[in-house]
């Protein structure tokens, strides 16, 4: 075996320390986003006792990898990062086969800055802030896993199109494409509701 290329996560920006400042940063970093880690995995999973699996795994894995994270920096996209890749992980074994989405159609427009934004629905929205109820959460889950994604992190969790990128590990235009098609997927499942909630 050739232990040169043995993969070692982030061995190059490990930092060193103590015990005491390991458990500091898992208790004041880590553990205040517990709440918002466990509705994430919910929204993936939709069973309560494997969203607490994936957040109990999530938490064993960031304080094994705790010399990986930067004292100070976005704890919560850290996590949202390790929680991601460990659903992905279980759920490509679990399908064996997971389905492959082309993004390309719309990736090369939405690298540009001057996107406009109206082109697609926006879950934080005022008109769809008190809309969100089964309607929206079983047209949410009807969505393709990396549609899903995209929508709960950035619509119900409001990370911004860099800090996406860096826990879902693409490119930003990847991300606006996706969240473009994610929109329009999701506001084609809603039309109907929403006519008969009188929206045109």
């Amino acid at each position: 075996m050739n232990t040169q290329t043995a993969k070692r996560p982030m061995s190059d920006n490990k930092k060193n320390y103590s015990e005491r400042e390991k458990v500091s940063i898992f208790e004041n970093e880590f553990m205040p986003h517990i709440d918002s880690m466990y509705n994430f995995a919910y929204k993936l999973t939709f069973d309560e006792e494997e969203a607490k699996d994936l957040v109990q795994d999530t938490y064993l894995k960031a304080f094994r990898f705790i010399t990986s994270f930067e004292k100070g920096t976005n704890a919560k996209a850290w996590l949202f990062r390790i929680l991601k890749n460990s659903f992905i992980n279980d759920y490509r074994k679990k399908s064996k086969q997971p389905a492959k989405v082309d993004y390309q159609e719309v990736e090369t427009y939405y690298n540009s800055e001057n996107t406009d934004s109206n082109l697609t629905i926006d879950l934080r929205s005022e008109t769809m802030q008190n809309r969100i109820g089964d309607e929206v959460t079983n047209a949410l889950n009807s969505l393709g896993v990396d549609f899903r994604i995209v929508i709960i992190l950035c619509d119900l969790e409001g990370f911004t199109y860099e800090e996406m990128a860096k826990i879902l590990d693409i490119p930003i235009g990847t991300v606006r494409s996706r969240l473009h098609r994610a929109r329009n997927l999701l506001k084609d499942k809603l039309r109907k509701y929403a006519q008969s909630m009188g929206y045109k």
